[in-house]
């Protein structure tokens, strides 16, 4: 079998789309269009049937992908060796996706370190949702994501958070120490947004009898203006809480039950395409998070 039958096999089962297959790969979609059809021709299967506006495999094909992204997988290993990836000279675009706090702590460090090793690049950075980024990362629409959630792809971790109940300093519990009956009865602030916001869910759960929170908020720089009133109460990760006391009236306790750490993990897409330039950028930026507090100060009085 012609090897580019089978990268045109690996594009459209993980892109699930012929147009975005044929942009992956440089070609026209009328020669995805071609190729495909002297695969069913070679298969004496449809591999592929349209479905709404995608392509679903067929359950040859579903046999079939793994096999033949690992052979285009150890190929293009093998070229990368001879030929590398030099980001220097690179003009692709590095797609990542993260949340709130990540845009506000980690994006600064990861812009320029970027900015300066591969200065011709592009950096895309896209909202995290955690209910879709599983599928992103396996059709590679984007190259990596940075959040708490559980997902089926190649991670590493890069941090590990605690978390603090932040309360402005003029609030009845500010001065300590803080009880669970306290907490129970303190009017809260939830942040939706919060990628590791089920842990806390579970604690909860675990705890019984914690009211609902009175005010919900999308965004963690909602908080410090609403905490400062001191007429709430927030649970959120020590390092925010931390930075914000140098700057704001704010008061941070300890948590009063069982809460575990939140584990945020860097996961890459599965996807075979350019596999030397997902390499460099994986190490980048997965070394870059893992070794910065995080820029979360910048959150400050009056920003």
């Amino acid at each position: 079998m012609d090897l580019n039958l089978v990268r045109v096999f690996v594009a459209v089962y993980e892109s699930r789309s012929l147009t975005a297959a044929a942009g992956r790969l440089f070609v026209t979609q009328p020669a995805v269009s071609q190729a495909l059809g002297r695969l069913r021709r070679q298969c004496d299967d449809a591999l592929f049937q349209r479905e709404g506006s995608g392509m679903q495999p067929t359950p040859l094909a579903d046999a079939l992908y793994p096999e033949f992204r690992d052979a285009v997988t150890v190929i293009d290993r093998a070229l990368d060796a001879v030929h590398g990836f030099d980001p220097a000279g690179s003009e692709r675009v590095f797609r990542i996706a993260l949340s709130e706090l990540g845009e506000i702590g980690w994006l600064p460090d990861i812009a320029r370190v970027v900015g300066e090793r591969a200065p011709r690049a592009r950096l895309d950075v896209v909202p995290l949702d955690n209910a879709t980024i599983g599928d992103e990362l396996a059709r590679g629409a984007i190259d990596l994501a940075v959040t708490s959630a559980p997902l089926a792809c190649e991670h590493r971790r890069v941090k590990r958070e605690g978390y603090r109940v932040a309360m402005g300093d003029t609030h009845p519990l500010a001065a300590g120490p803080l009880t669970v009956d306290d907490y129970r009865g303190a009017r809260r602030v939830w942040v939706t947004s919060d990628s590791s916001a089920q842990n806390l869910q579970a604690a909860h759960r675990r705890l019984g009898g914690v009211s609902a929170p009175v005010l919900r908020v999308q965004h963690f720089v909602s908080l410090p203006d609403l905490l400062a009133t001191g007429e709430f109460i927030a649970t959120i990760p020590e390092t925010l809480a931390r930075g914000w006391t140098g700057t704001w009236p704010i008061a941070v306790h300890d948590v009063p039950f069982d809460l575990p750490d939140a584990e945020l993990h860097l996961y890459r897409r599965p996807t075979t395409q350019h596999l030397g330039a997902l390499d460099w950028f994986y190490s980048t930026v997965g070394d870059i998070i893992s070794a910065t507090p995080g820029r979360f100060a910048a959150i400050h009085a009056g920003s």
